[in-house]
């Protein structure tokens, strides 16, 4: 019998090709209360993702890896060089854009993506999709872990609290009321979940799918709770071992808490 080989661009077509086919389905399933695409950025937002490549977005190392903004902040501007081109090779591995739609997919391997641009107090919007039963993602806020996105029916992540839904600050410490969702929000797995998060200085308010799940709480410092945050970072999208699509991101500066 012939040996098949299946190599690394063919596995992603057949990824590519079983996620268009999801897609289509669920195109074709009756209509729900989705909000429409937006034209272009809400008023006073900018595009972070302009649909077509991944121009403005660079790999960087999740949590997975340890990985701390402290820790980027000691390299010489020679070590930093270096390994952003280790941590972009292996980003442009498992992160690509589906231009046709417009999405931005990863693979669920390898690094996160992280704005190349840092923000302080900003307001996100963004759209997010689960492709597969179980999956799992999540948005950093100035690199800090993060607005937990996954399936709240997910077999494999009822015991860490799934079943409670997305759109809480999962890394948060227990005591912490922002750990988890005020509402379940969550749309059925193949759906666009839409995302708004609002942070000024370490407090965090987010809506899901216009539900508010975070009120104003504080985000716990993952890497060293027993310091502040600092007050820049990226907005990064979180690889975690499963397909996620993102699309229609936008963010804009702020200074205020929302009213």
């Amino acid at each position: 019998m012939k040996e098949v080989r299946v190599t690394t661009e063919s596995a992603r077509f057949y990824r590519r090709a079983i996620a268009g086919l999801l897609l289509a389905l669920v195109a074709s399933a009756p209509p729900t209360a989705v909000r429409a695409q937006p034209a272009g950025p809400p008023e006073g937002f900018t595009s972070l993702f302009n649909g077509q490549d991944l121009t403005g977005w660079r790999g960087r190392p999740g949590k997975g890896g340890v990985f701390s903004p402290y820790v980027e902040a000691t390299f010489t501007d020679a070590e930093r060089q270096t390994r952003q081109r280790e941590w972009d090779a292996d980003r442009d591995l498992h992160w690509w854009v589906d231009r046709e739609r417009k999405e931005l997919v990863t693979d669920g391997k390898g690094v996160h993506l992280a704005s190349d641009k840092a923000y302080g107090d900003f307001e996100l919007v963004a759209e997010w999709m689960l492709t597969t039963p179980n999956g799992i993602t999540g948005i950093y806020l100035r690199s800090y872990p993060q607005v937990q996105l996954w399936d709240p029916a997910s077999a494999t992540n009822q015991q860490t609290g799934a079943h409670r839904g997305s759109g809480a600050l999962w890394n948060n410490s227990a005591d912490n009321p922002g750990k988890w969702p005020l509402v379940k929000a969550d749309r059925p797995i193949g759906q666009w979940n839409h995302l708004r998060v609002r942070m000024v200085g370490e407090r965090v308010w987010v809506w899901l799918n216009d539900q508010q799940t975070v009120d104003g709480q504080t985000l716990d410092n993952y890497f060293d709770r027993s310091q502040p945050l600092l007050p820049t970072g990226a907005i990064e999208l979180q690889s975690h071992g499963t397909e996620v699509r993102f699309r229609n991101l936008f963010v804009r500066d702020v200074h205020q808490p929302p009213r």
